[in-house]
């Protein structure tokens, strides 16, 4: 790698304000708002609005399309052939 040209990796927590939810891990991005983590160590915060504790697809909380009604208009609409 060359040196000077990339950001500095460093540990950042991501935090889901809506879910209460936040986790530590590396990464470039940076912020002004720092955090005391459950380590004592304090690092910088970064607020994102979904996360996997929020998000309806790993909740479970998705909703389900009804595929059953578009079949019969696809089927009455240009018949089955």
């Amino acid at each position: 790698m060359r040196k000077g040209i990339h950001p500095e990796y460093r540990p950042v927590v991501f935090r889901d304000p809506g879910a209460d939810f936040a986790f530590l891990t590396r990464s470039t991005m940076t912020s002004d708002k720092t955090i005391e983590w459950e380590d004592g160590n304090v690092y910088p915060v970064v607020d994102v609005d979904v996360s996997s504790a929020s998000h309806p697809f790993y909740t479970g909380r998705g909703r389900v399309l009804d595929t059953q009604g578009r079949v019969e208009r696809f089927r009455q609409r240009y018949g089955s052939r």
